[in-house]
Protein backbone atom coordinates (compact mmCIF):
# COMPACT_ATOMS: atom_id res chain seq x y z
CA UNK A 1 0.00 0.00 0.00
CA UNK A 2 1.11 3.83 -0.49
CA UNK A 3 1.48 5.62 2.35
CA UNK A 4 0.85 9.50 2.09
CA UNK A 5 1.61 12.49 4.67
CA UNK A 6 -1.46 14.26 4.37
CA UNK A 7 -2.67 17.74 6.26
CA UNK A 8 -6.49 16.98 6.93
CA UNK A 9 -7.13 20.82 7.96
CA UNK A 10 -6.46 23.54 10.54
CA UNK A 11 -8.92 24.10 13.58
CA UNK A 12 -9.15 24.84 17.09
CA UNK A 13 -6.40 27.75 18.07
CA UNK A 14 -4.24 26.05 14.94
CA UNK A 15 -3.77 22.68 15.20
CA UNK A 16 -2.63 20.81 12.66
CA UNK A 17 -3.74 16.97 12.58
CA UNK A 18 -1.80 14.93 9.73
CA UNK A 19 -4.58 11.81 8.09
CA UNK A 20 -1.84 10.15 6.97
CA UNK A 21 0.80 7.67 8.52
CA UNK A 22 4.43 8.57 9.92
CA UNK A 23 7.13 6.21 9.62
CA UNK A 24 8.01 3.52 7.71
CA UNK A 25 6.42 0.85 5.34
CA UNK A 26 7.56 -1.28 7.42
CA UNK A 27 6.06 -0.19 10.39
CA UNK A 28 2.65 0.10 8.88
CA UNK A 29 2.30 -3.11 7.57
CA UNK A 30 3.56 -4.59 11.38
CA UNK A 31 0.67 -2.16 13.02
CA UNK A 32 -1.86 -3.66 10.50
CA UNK A 33 -1.15 -6.98 11.45
CA UNK A 34 -1.97 -6.36 15.02
CA UNK A 35 -4.89 -8.57 16.29
CA UNK A 36 -7.34 -5.82 17.53
CA UNK A 37 -9.06 -8.98 19.48
CA UNK A 38 -12.40 -8.81 17.83
CA UNK A 39 -14.42 -7.78 14.26
CA UNK A 40 -13.49 -3.92 14.04
CA UNK A 41 -16.15 -3.36 11.29
CA UNK A 42 -19.37 -3.94 13.38
CA UNK A 43 -20.56 -0.57 12.06
CA UNK A 44 -20.38 -1.24 8.89
CA UNK A 45 -18.82 0.98 5.41
CA UNK A 46 -20.76 3.77 3.60
CA UNK A 47 -20.30 6.56 0.96
CA UNK A 48 -21.55 9.83 0.52
CA UNK A 49 -21.18 13.58 -1.59
CA UNK A 50 -20.45 11.88 -5.30
CA UNK A 51 -18.52 14.16 -7.62
CA UNK A 52 -17.76 13.34 -11.37
CA UNK A 53 -14.58 11.73 -10.84
CA UNK A 54 -15.26 10.17 -7.30
CA UNK A 55 -16.59 10.08 -3.68
CA UNK A 56 -16.01 9.76 -0.29
CA UNK A 57 -15.75 6.31 1.53
CA UNK A 58 -16.30 6.13 5.14
CA UNK A 59 -15.82 3.35 7.99
CA UNK A 60 -15.57 3.31 11.90
CA UNK A 61 -13.28 1.14 13.67
CA UNK A 62 -15.03 -0.32 16.83
CA UNK A 63 -15.07 -4.22 17.85
CA UNK A 64 -17.53 -3.70 20.83
CA UNK A 65 -19.61 -0.58 19.84
CA UNK A 66 -20.94 0.24 23.20
CA UNK A 67 -17.91 0.34 25.31
CA UNK A 68 -15.55 3.34 25.67
CA UNK A 69 -13.93 3.73 23.14
CA UNK A 70 -16.03 1.14 21.09
CA UNK A 71 -13.75 -1.89 22.61
CA UNK A 72 -10.63 -0.03 20.29
CA UNK A 73 -6.32 0.56 21.68
CA UNK A 74 -6.14 4.27 21.94
CA UNK A 75 -3.55 4.45 19.20
CA UNK A 76 -3.95 4.58 15.52
CA UNK A 77 -4.92 1.87 13.52
CA UNK A 78 -3.67 1.57 9.82
CA UNK A 79 -7.03 0.76 7.10
CA UNK A 80 -6.72 -0.31 4.34
CA UNK A 81 -9.31 0.82 1.21
CA UNK A 82 -10.11 -0.50 -2.58
CA UNK A 83 -12.69 0.47 -5.08
CA UNK A 84 -13.11 -1.28 -7.80
CA UNK A 85 -15.43 -1.57 -11.01
CA UNK A 86 -17.10 -5.02 -10.05
CA UNK A 87 -18.43 -6.74 -6.74
CA UNK A 88 -15.66 -9.60 -7.07
CA UNK A 89 -13.14 -6.59 -6.94
CA UNK A 90 -11.19 -8.10 -9.76
CA UNK A 91 -10.65 -5.19 -11.40
CA UNK A 92 -9.34 -2.79 -8.63
CA UNK A 93 -9.10 0.73 -9.85
CA UNK A 94 -8.16 2.83 -6.61
CA UNK A 95 -6.62 1.63 -3.24
CA UNK A 96 -4.55 3.35 -0.08
CA UNK A 97 -4.29 3.64 3.49
CA UNK A 98 -5.22 5.57 6.32
CA UNK A 99 -5.47 5.98 9.66
CA UNK A 100 -8.32 5.44 11.85
CA UNK A 101 -7.27 7.43 14.80
CA UNK A 102 -8.61 7.81 18.12
CA UNK A 103 -9.12 11.85 18.24
CA UNK A 104 -11.70 11.15 15.44
CA UNK A 105 -13.08 7.85 17.00
CA UNK A 106 -11.04 5.44 15.05
CA UNK A 107 -13.25 6.73 11.65
CA UNK A 108 -11.90 7.05 7.91
CA UNK A 109 -13.22 9.23 5.53
CA UNK A 110 -11.69 8.92 2.11
CA UNK A 111 -11.75 10.86 -0.46
CA UNK A 112 -11.70 8.75 -3.74
CA UNK A 113 -10.62 11.11 -7.08
CA UNK A 114 -9.40 9.91 -10.50
CA UNK A 115 -12.59 7.68 -11.60
CA UNK A 116 -15.31 7.93 -14.26
CA UNK A 117 -18.03 10.30 -14.17
CA UNK A 118 -21.25 8.39 -14.10
CA UNK A 119 -19.84 5.34 -13.19
CA UNK A 120 -20.92 2.12 -10.50
CA UNK A 121 -18.07 1.33 -8.36
CA UNK A 122 -17.79 -1.20 -5.44
CA UNK A 123 -15.42 -0.86 -2.37
CA UNK A 124 -14.14 -2.22 1.14
CA UNK A 125 -11.74 -2.04 3.32
CA UNK A 126 -9.26 -4.03 5.62
CA UNK A 127 -7.76 -3.92 8.97
CA UNK A 128 -5.93 -6.47 11.33
CA UNK A 129 -6.08 -9.08 9.03
CA UNK A 130 -9.86 -8.43 8.84
CA UNK A 131 -12.02 -7.31 5.59
CA UNK A 132 -15.29 -4.84 5.94
CA UNK A 133 -18.71 -5.90 3.78
CA UNK A 134 -18.39 -4.44 0.71
CA UNK A 135 -20.59 -1.13 -0.86
CA UNK A 136 -21.41 0.25 -4.15
CA UNK A 137 -21.69 4.07 -4.69
CA UNK A 138 -22.14 5.89 -8.07
CA UNK A 139 -20.32 8.68 -9.68
CA UNK A 140 -21.82 11.79 -10.54
CA UNK A 141 -22.04 13.07 -14.28
CA UNK A 142 -19.58 15.09 -16.03
CA UNK A 143 -19.84 18.66 -14.89
CA UNK A 144 -22.67 20.32 -17.27
CA UNK A 145 -22.95 17.11 -19.18
CA UNK A 146 -26.17 16.49 -20.49
CA UNK A 147 -27.79 14.18 -17.64
CA UNK A 148 -31.49 12.33 -18.61
CA UNK A 149 -32.19 10.42 -15.18
CA UNK A 150 -31.83 10.41 -11.71
CA UNK A 151 -33.06 8.52 -8.73
CA UNK A 152 -33.01 9.67 -5.05
CA UNK A 153 -34.42 8.52 -2.45
CA UNK A 154 -35.34 10.56 0.87
CA UNK A 155 -34.96 9.56 4.23
CA UNK A 156 -34.62 10.55 7.91
CA UNK A 157 -35.72 10.36 11.63
CA UNK A 158 -35.00 7.19 12.83
CA UNK A 159 -35.47 6.95 16.20
CA UNK A 160 -34.12 3.86 18.06
CA UNK A 161 -36.50 3.34 20.41
CA UNK A 162 -39.51 3.96 18.51
CA UNK A 163 -39.41 1.08 16.34
CA UNK A 164 -37.10 -0.98 13.91
CA UNK A 165 -35.52 0.29 10.75
CA UNK A 166 -37.69 -2.52 8.40
CA UNK A 167 -38.16 0.54 5.88
CA UNK A 168 -34.62 1.20 5.17
CA UNK A 169 -34.45 -2.66 3.95
CA UNK A 170 -36.73 -1.72 1.87
CA UNK A 171 -34.94 1.08 0.65
CA UNK A 172 -31.86 -0.62 0.20
CA UNK A 173 -33.66 -3.11 -2.10
CA UNK A 174 -34.44 0.32 -5.01
CA UNK A 175 -33.30 -0.08 -8.00
CA UNK A 176 -30.90 2.03 -9.65
CA UNK A 177 -30.48 4.62 -6.85
CA UNK A 178 -27.94 7.38 -7.70
CA UNK A 179 -27.89 8.77 -4.06
CA UNK A 180 -30.10 8.81 -0.50
CA UNK A 181 -30.86 12.31 0.69
CA UNK A 182 -30.66 12.36 4.71
CA UNK A 183 -32.58 14.80 6.36
CA UNK A 184 -31.17 14.46 9.72
CA UNK A 185 -32.70 12.90 13.10
CA UNK A 186 -29.93 10.05 12.32
CA UNK A 187 -29.70 10.07 16.29
CA UNK A 188 -31.89 10.76 19.07
CA UNK A 189 -30.44 12.35 22.03
CA UNK A 190 -32.96 11.03 24.98
CA UNK A 191 -32.02 8.86 27.95
CA UNK A 192 -32.89 5.03 27.76
CA UNK A 193 -36.99 4.71 28.00
CA UNK A 194 -37.90 8.17 27.63
CA UNK A 195 -39.63 7.65 24.42
CA UNK A 196 -40.77 4.05 24.14
CA UNK A 197 -44.58 3.66 22.13
CA UNK A 198 -47.10 3.13 24.27
CA UNK A 199 -49.13 -0.11 23.26
CA UNK A 200 -52.18 -1.64 24.52
CA UNK A 201 -55.28 0.23 24.98
CA UNK A 202 -57.31 1.13 28.01
CA UNK A 203 -56.21 0.24 31.56
CA UNK A 204 -53.51 -2.43 29.43
CA UNK A 205 -52.42 1.12 27.82
CA UNK A 206 -48.18 1.47 28.56
CA UNK A 207 -44.89 2.02 27.33
CA UNK A 208 -43.10 -0.71 26.38
CA UNK A 209 -39.56 -0.77 24.85
CA UNK A 210 -38.86 -2.56 21.78
CA UNK A 211 -35.72 -1.92 22.14
CA UNK A 212 -33.93 0.55 24.17
CA UNK A 213 -31.08 3.23 24.03
CA UNK A 214 -28.03 2.75 26.21
CA UNK A 215 -27.41 5.10 29.01
CA UNK A 216 -29.08 8.56 30.23
CA UNK A 217 -28.99 11.75 27.72
CA UNK A 218 -26.56 12.26 25.76
CA UNK A 219 -23.88 15.42 26.71
CA UNK A 220 -20.29 14.45 26.39
CA UNK A 221 -18.09 13.52 23.13
CA UNK A 222 -17.56 10.21 24.53
CA UNK A 223 -21.94 9.73 24.44
CA UNK A 224 -22.65 11.03 21.29
CA UNK A 225 -19.91 8.38 19.58
CA UNK A 226 -21.64 5.71 21.91
CA UNK A 227 -24.89 6.88 20.65
CA UNK A 228 -24.15 6.64 17.23
CA UNK A 229 -22.44 3.45 17.45
CA UNK A 230 -25.52 1.68 19.01
CA UNK A 231 -27.72 2.90 15.84
CA UNK A 232 -25.13 2.14 13.18
CA UNK A 233 -25.46 -1.87 14.75
CA UNK A 234 -28.79 -1.47 12.78
CA UNK A 235 -28.49 -3.65 10.09
CA UNK A 236 -31.67 -2.29 7.77
CA UNK A 237 -29.30 0.92 8.64
CA UNK A 238 -25.92 -0.30 7.65
CA UNK A 239 -27.48 -1.98 4.29
CA UNK A 240 -28.91 1.28 3.21
CA UNK A 241 -25.53 2.90 3.68
CA UNK A 242 -23.76 0.29 1.47
CA UNK A 243 -26.47 0.54 -1.41
CA UNK A 244 -25.94 3.95 -1.94
CA UNK A 245 -24.43 7.26 -1.33
CA UNK A 246 -25.92 9.51 1.76
CA UNK A 247 -26.57 13.51 1.08
CA UNK A 248 -25.85 13.78 4.90
CA UNK A 249 -27.51 16.70 6.71
CA UNK A 250 -28.74 17.48 9.95
CA UNK A 251 -31.90 18.34 12.31
CA UNK A 252 -32.25 19.06 15.97
CA UNK A 253 -32.13 15.52 17.48
CA UNK A 254 -28.42 14.96 16.64
CA UNK A 255 -27.77 17.84 19.37
CA UNK A 256 -30.78 18.65 21.06
CA UNK A 257 -34.66 18.79 20.61
CA UNK A 258 -35.78 22.17 19.00
CA UNK A 259 -32.21 23.85 19.48
CA UNK A 260 -31.73 26.95 17.36
CA UNK A 261 -28.33 28.59 16.85
CA UNK A 262 -26.67 29.56 20.76
CA UNK A 263 -30.27 28.30 21.76
CA UNK A 264 -31.42 24.91 23.55
CA UNK A 265 -34.91 24.39 24.30
CA UNK A 266 -34.25 24.83 27.98
CA UNK A 267 -32.43 28.11 28.07
CA UNK A 268 -29.25 26.45 29.00
CA UNK A 269 -25.85 29.46 29.72
CA UNK A 270 -25.00 30.03 25.96
CA UNK A 271 -21.37 29.29 26.46
CA UNK A 272 -22.27 25.74 28.03
CA UNK A 273 -24.40 24.20 25.18
CA UNK A 274 -22.03 25.51 22.82
CA UNK A 275 -19.75 22.96 24.47
CA UNK A 276 -22.51 20.34 23.82
CA UNK A 277 -23.29 21.33 20.54
CA UNK A 278 -19.36 21.12 19.35
CA UNK A 279 -19.34 17.55 20.95
CA UNK A 280 -22.02 16.57 18.76
CA UNK A 281 -21.06 18.09 15.68
CA UNK A 282 -17.68 16.38 16.01
CA UNK A 283 -19.38 12.92 16.36
CA UNK A 284 -21.41 13.75 13.50
CA UNK A 285 -18.61 14.29 10.98
CA UNK A 286 -16.82 11.43 12.73
CA UNK A 287 -19.61 9.16 12.06
CA UNK A 288 -21.27 10.61 8.13
CA UNK A 289 -19.87 9.90 4.37
CA UNK A 290 -18.89 13.71 4.07
CA UNK A 291 -15.89 15.66 3.22
CA UNK A 292 -12.81 17.34 5.05
CA UNK A 293 -15.10 20.67 3.95
CA UNK A 294 -17.24 19.47 6.61
CA UNK A 295 -15.07 19.13 9.54
CA UNK A 296 -16.26 20.94 12.02
CA UNK A 297 -13.94 24.24 13.36
CA UNK A 298 -14.33 26.88 15.86
CA UNK A 299 -17.42 25.71 17.26
CA UNK A 300 -19.01 25.07 14.15
CA UNK A 301 -19.42 22.69 11.07
CA UNK A 302 -19.98 23.74 7.43
CA UNK A 303 -22.82 21.66 6.84
CA UNK A 304 -24.60 23.45 3.60
CA UNK A 305 -22.74 22.38 0.63
CA UNK A 306 -23.90 22.15 -3.15
CA UNK A 307 -24.33 18.79 -5.28
CA UNK A 308 -24.32 18.17 -9.22
CA UNK A 309 -25.29 16.13 -11.36
CA UNK A 310 -24.67 16.81 -15.28
CA UNK A 311 -26.83 19.19 -16.06
CA UNK A 312 -30.16 17.44 -15.09
CA UNK A 313 -29.97 18.92 -10.46
CA UNK A 314 -28.25 21.07 -8.40
CA UNK A 315 -28.62 19.87 -4.73
CA UNK A 316 -28.68 22.66 -2.52
CA UNK A 317 -28.17 20.85 1.07
CA UNK A 318 -29.23 23.41 3.16
CA UNK A 319 -28.47 23.78 7.11
CA UNK A 320 -31.56 25.07 9.11
CA UNK A 321 -30.21 25.12 12.63
CA UNK A 322 -26.29 26.65 13.34
CA UNK A 323 -27.30 29.56 11.40
CA UNK A 324 -30.94 30.59 13.21
CA UNK A 325 -31.04 33.53 15.01
CA UNK A 326 -32.39 32.01 17.90
CA UNK A 327 -35.52 30.04 19.04
CA UNK A 328 -39.04 31.42 18.09
CA UNK A 329 -41.15 32.25 21.27
CA UNK A 330 -43.71 29.48 21.84
CA UNK A 331 -46.46 28.18 24.56
CA UNK A 332 -43.28 28.10 27.05
CA UNK A 333 -41.23 31.81 26.36
CA UNK A 334 -38.25 32.58 28.12
CA UNK A 335 -35.78 35.37 28.11
CA UNK A 336 -34.32 34.85 25.30
CA UNK A 337 -36.58 33.57 22.69
CA UNK A 338 -37.87 35.83 20.03
CA UNK A 339 -41.53 36.60 18.72
CA UNK A 340 -42.34 35.67 15.83
CA UNK A 341 -43.02 38.99 14.57
CA UNK A 342 -39.64 40.78 15.61
CA UNK A 343 -38.75 43.08 14.10
CA UNK A 344 -35.40 42.30 13.75
CA UNK A 345 -37.04 40.18 11.33
CA UNK A 346 -35.54 36.58 12.32
CA UNK A 347 -33.60 34.04 10.07
CA UNK A 348 -34.13 30.47 9.98
CA UNK A 349 -31.14 30.42 7.37
CA UNK A 350 -28.85 33.40 8.41
CA UNK A 351 -27.57 35.96 5.68
CA UNK A 352 -24.69 34.66 4.69
CA UNK A 353 -26.41 31.16 3.79
CA UNK A 354 -28.76 33.14 2.13
CA UNK A 355 -26.75 34.60 0.00
CA UNK A 356 -24.93 31.57 -0.65
CA UNK A 357 -27.95 30.10 -1.76
CA UNK A 358 -29.41 33.00 -3.91
CA UNK A 359 -26.02 32.96 -5.87
CA UNK A 360 -26.23 28.93 -6.28
CA UNK A 361 -30.03 29.01 -7.56
CA UNK A 362 -28.43 31.32 -10.93
CA UNK A 363 -27.52 27.87 -12.91
CA UNK A 364 -28.42 26.76 -15.99
CA UNK A 365 -29.80 23.27 -14.31
CA UNK A 366 -33.22 21.99 -15.15
CA UNK A 367 -33.83 21.67 -11.63
CA UNK A 368 -32.90 22.99 -8.29
CA UNK A 369 -33.28 20.62 -5.44
CA UNK A 370 -33.15 22.38 -2.00
CA UNK A 371 -32.48 19.46 0.20
CA UNK A 372 -33.27 21.00 3.73
CA UNK A 373 -35.11 20.10 7.01
CA UNK A 374 -37.65 21.45 8.34
CA UNK A 375 -41.01 22.63 6.49
CA UNK A 376 -41.21 25.26 3.81
CA UNK A 377 -44.84 25.46 2.74
CA UNK A 378 -47.19 26.96 5.78
CA UNK A 379 -49.58 24.44 7.58
CA UNK A 380 -52.36 24.97 9.88
CA UNK A 381 -52.21 22.18 12.36
CA UNK A 382 -55.41 20.52 14.31
CA UNK A 383 -56.78 22.99 16.92
CA UNK A 384 -55.69 19.60 20.07
CA UNK A 385 -51.68 20.79 18.99
CA UNK A 386 -50.69 21.29 22.33
CA UNK A 387 -47.69 23.46 21.05
CA UNK A 388 -50.13 25.57 18.84
CA UNK A 389 -52.01 25.24 15.22
CA UNK A 390 -48.42 26.83 13.74
CA UNK A 391 -45.17 25.07 13.95
CA UNK A 392 -42.96 27.31 15.00
CA UNK A 393 -39.46 25.40 14.58
CA UNK A 394 -39.97 25.21 10.63
CA UNK A 395 -40.31 28.33 8.17
CA UNK A 396 -43.33 29.09 9.96
CA UNK A 397 -41.68 30.54 12.50
CA UNK A 398 -39.94 32.83 10.51
CA UNK A 399 -41.87 34.00 8.04
CA UNK A 400 -39.37 36.31 7.38
CA UNK A 401 -37.15 34.15 5.70
CA UNK A 402 -39.69 32.39 3.75
CA UNK A 403 -40.30 35.89 2.14
CA UNK A 404 -36.69 36.30 1.16
CA UNK A 405 -37.13 32.65 -0.15
CA UNK A 406 -39.75 33.14 -1.99
CA UNK A 407 -38.39 36.47 -3.46
CA UNK A 408 -34.94 34.85 -4.70
CA UNK A 409 -37.21 32.25 -6.79
CA UNK A 410 -39.19 34.94 -8.30
CA UNK A 411 -36.41 37.70 -8.79
CA UNK A 412 -34.48 34.88 -11.09
CA UNK A 413 -37.96 34.21 -12.71
CA UNK A 414 -37.23 30.16 -11.06
CA UNK A 415 -39.89 27.54 -12.00
CA UNK A 416 -37.98 24.29 -11.28
CA UNK A 417 -37.50 24.30 -7.72
CA UNK A 418 -38.31 21.64 -5.76
CA UNK A 419 -37.59 20.92 -1.96
CA UNK A 420 -37.43 18.17 0.05
CA UNK A 421 -37.57 18.27 3.71
CA UNK A 422 -38.88 15.69 6.97
CA UNK A 423 -38.98 16.33 10.55
CA UNK A 424 -42.54 15.89 10.82
CA UNK A 425 -42.64 12.05 10.80
CA UNK A 426 -45.82 12.55 7.93
CA UNK A 427 -45.72 12.10 4.70
CA UNK A 428 -47.01 16.00 3.41
CA UNK A 429 -47.08 17.07 -0.41
CA UNK A 430 -47.47 20.13 -1.71
CA UNK A 431 -46.13 23.90 -3.31
CA UNK A 432 -45.08 26.99 -1.50
CA UNK A 433 -47.57 29.64 -1.92
CA UNK A 434 -46.05 33.21 -3.67
CA UNK A 435 -48.16 35.28 -0.74
CA UNK A 436 -48.43 34.11 2.76
CA UNK A 437 -52.00 35.13 2.40
CA UNK A 438 -53.07 33.21 -0.37
CA UNK A 439 -52.60 29.65 0.12
CA UNK A 440 -54.35 28.65 -2.84
CA UNK A 441 -52.99 31.46 -5.03
CA UNK A 442 -49.97 31.17 -6.99
CA UNK A 443 -46.96 28.91 -6.36
CA UNK A 444 -43.20 29.42 -6.62
CA UNK A 445 -41.93 25.60 -5.71
CA UNK A 446 -43.46 22.16 -4.77
CA UNK A 447 -42.49 20.40 -1.56
CA UNK A 448 -42.35 17.32 -0.27
CA UNK A 449 -42.12 16.25 2.91
CA UNK A 450 -41.14 12.55 3.84
CA UNK A 451 -42.02 10.48 7.06
CA UNK A 452 -40.02 8.91 9.30
CA UNK A 453 -37.97 5.35 9.27
CA UNK A 454 -39.62 4.63 13.15
CA UNK A 455 -39.89 7.55 14.70
CA UNK A 456 -43.62 8.04 15.91
CA UNK A 457 -43.92 3.74 15.90
CA UNK A 458 -46.47 2.70 13.52
CA UNK A 459 -48.64 5.49 12.46
CA UNK A 460 -51.75 5.98 10.79
CA UNK A 461 -52.88 7.04 7.09
CA UNK A 462 -54.70 10.02 9.08
CA UNK A 463 -55.62 10.29 13.03
CA UNK A 464 -59.21 11.71 14.10
CA UNK A 465 -58.45 14.95 15.02
CA UNK A 466 -56.70 15.76 11.62
CA UNK A 467 -59.90 14.97 9.79
CA UNK A 468 -60.22 18.60 9.08
CA UNK A 469 -57.00 19.96 8.11
CA UNK A 470 -56.82 18.94 4.16
CA UNK A 471 -59.41 21.82 4.20
CA UNK A 472 -57.68 23.88 6.04
CA UNK A 473 -54.74 23.56 3.80
CA UNK A 474 -55.69 23.80 0.08
CA UNK A 475 -52.17 24.15 -1.21
CA UNK A 476 -51.10 20.78 0.62
CA UNK A 477 -52.57 17.57 -1.29
CA UNK A 478 -51.26 14.82 1.14
CA UNK A 479 -51.72 13.56 5.10
CA UNK A 480 -50.08 10.43 5.93
CA UNK A 481 -48.47 9.90 9.01
CA UNK A 482 -46.87 6.22 8.55
CA UNK A 483 -43.72 5.57 8.29
CA UNK A 484 -41.70 5.27 4.93
CA UNK A 485 -39.36 7.03 2.76
CA UNK A 486 -39.48 8.68 -0.61
CA UNK A 487 -38.29 8.14 -4.14
CA UNK A 488 -37.69 10.85 -6.55
CA UNK A 489 -37.33 9.87 -10.37
CA UNK A 490 -36.26 12.75 -12.17
CA UNK A 491 -36.31 13.31 -15.53
CA UNK A 492 -35.39 16.42 -17.84
CA UNK A 493 -39.21 17.15 -18.16
CA UNK A 494 -41.08 15.76 -14.91
CA UNK A 495 -40.21 14.91 -11.82
CA UNK A 496 -42.11 11.67 -10.13
CA UNK A 497 -41.91 11.36 -6.55
CA UNK A 498 -43.28 7.74 -4.96
CA UNK A 499 -44.34 8.07 -1.41
CA UNK A 500 -43.36 4.49 0.47
CA UNK A 501 -45.07 3.45 3.33
CA UNK A 502 -44.84 0.39 5.56
CA UNK A 503 -47.71 -1.16 7.67
CA UNK A 504 -45.52 -1.36 10.79
CA UNK A 505 -42.44 -0.55 12.35
CA UNK A 506 -43.38 -2.17 16.19
CA UNK A 507 -42.80 -5.58 15.08
CA UNK A 508 -40.68 -7.57 12.52
CA UNK A 509 -41.51 -7.59 8.61
CA UNK A 510 -43.33 -4.96 8.04
CA UNK A 511 -45.04 -4.91 4.02
CA UNK A 512 -43.88 -2.13 1.61
CA UNK A 513 -46.78 -0.02 0.05
CA UNK A 514 -46.69 2.58 -2.11
CA UNK A 515 -48.79 5.62 -1.11
CA UNK A 516 -49.30 8.20 -3.47
CA UNK A 517 -47.46 9.02 -7.12
CA UNK A 518 -47.44 13.10 -7.74
CA UNK A 519 -45.96 14.01 -11.01
CA UNK A 520 -43.97 17.45 -11.32
CA UNK A 521 -44.07 19.19 -14.48
CA UNK A 522 -40.42 20.92 -15.48
CA UNK A 523 -41.11 25.09 -15.74
CA UNK A 524 -44.17 24.20 -13.63
CA UNK A 525 -44.77 24.47 -9.46
CA UNK A 526 -47.72 22.44 -9.05
CA UNK A 527 -48.35 18.84 -8.09
CA UNK A 528 -49.89 16.27 -10.70
CA UNK A 529 -51.06 12.77 -9.73
CA UNK A 530 -49.57 9.91 -11.90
Amino acid sequence: MTIERRTLITAMGGLTMFAGLTGSRTWAQTMASKSLGAYPFTLGVASGDPAPDGFVIWTRLATRPLEHGGGMPMRAVPVGWEVAEDEGFTRIVASGSELARPELGHSVHVEVGGLKPAARYWYRFSAAGEMSGVGTVRSAPAAGARTDRLRLGVAGCQHYEAGLFTAYRHLSQEPDLDAIFHYGDYIYEGAAGKTCPATGVGPDRRKTCLREHVGDEIYTLDDYRRRYAQYKTDPDLQAAHASAAFLSSFDDHEVDNNWAGDDDQDATPRELFRLRRFAAMQAWYENMPVRRAQFPAAGLLRMHRRIDYGDLVRVHVLDTRQYRSGQICGAEANDRCLPIADPSRPSIIGPAQQAWLEEGLGNGMRWNLLAQQVMVIPLLYPPSRGAGRTNLDSWSGYPASRERLVRAIQDRKLTNVVIATGDVHQHHAGVVPARDDAWDGPAVATEFVSSSISSGGDGVVLADSWKDVPAENPHCRLFDARRGYQIFDIGRDNWRTDVRVVDRVTTPGGALSTAARFVVEQGRPALGVA
